[in-house]
């Protein structure tokens, strides 16, 4: 569904992702982990168009879209949740959703839709009239993702979901994550959490300094010597 080959991206003069190269396939969820500063984000960030890179190539279902505008990205189907939610404050919960779904020309279904989110998070249901700045971390994490949702992706690329959050939430939004999968939805997941992303993954790349270290099945690398002194403590 995703394959980025031989992405180079810089900053300036300092080159931040350095020669990537990984896919996604349908139905999968595949996480990409690695220490602060690796270049995760900057990777999920010129995935959705919000930067240039320097060299190489991103393919969503065929299509090359390294040189496409953010809006017909996700209009093609692909929609990211970032880091640090970035919710709309000033704006109810139900007016945040609806943003998610601002590209749709489907009015008869987002209703359905809506519904759909508020049963998938029942506290956003208790909250639709509510500012959204007003929630607690966890409750936004949820609008976030509720939102991107509503833009009916194909693929979902999530970037660190459980900063910040009480443990109960982290375990809560991971178990919502694995729902999404199984109803369809494909799923690139990057986490600080290298045990919680890997222990759901169908395969995972590690990063390091912009670099692809390792790869393999989240079984394998959650077994792996190297994962674990680096990322799980030992």
């Amino acid at each position: 569904m995703l394959r980025v080959q031989n992405l180079s991206v810089h900053y300036g003069m300092i080159q931040a992702v350095r020669e990537v190269n990984f896919e996604v396939n349908q139905g999968e969820i595949v996480s990409l982990i690695g220490a602060n500063g690796a270049g995760k984000t900057t990777i999920l960030r010129t995935i959705s168009g919000l930067i240039r890179p320097s060299k190489g190539s991103i393919t969503f279902e065929g299509n090359e879209i390294q040189k496409t505008v953010p809006q017909k990205i996700v209009a093609s189907g692909l929609s990211q949740v970032p880091e640090g939610r970035h919710i709309f404050p000033g704006l109810t919960v139900q007016e945040n959703l609806e943003m998610g779904a601002f590209l749709r020309k489907d009015s008869s279904e987002m209703k359905a839709d809506y519904e759909q989110i508020f049963k998938k998070f029942p506290i956003l249901a208790e909250r639709k009239t509510q500012d959204a700045a007003t929630l607690s971390g966890g409750e936004q994490q949820m609008l976030a993702m509720g939102r991107a949702l509503m833009s009916k992706p194909k693929l979902l690329l999530l970037d660190e979901p459980s900063m910040g959050l009480a443990p109960i939430f982290i375990k809560e939004i991971f178990t919502i994550i694995q729902e999404i999968q199984q109803q369809g939805t494909t799923v690139l997941l990057i986490e600080q959490n290298a045990k919680m992303a890997l222990s759901i993954a169908n395969r995972g790349y590690v990063l390091e300094t912009g670099n692809i270290v390792l790869e393999g099945t989240g079984a394998e690398l959650l077994a792996s010597e190297e994962v674990k002194k680096a990322y799980l403590g030992g």
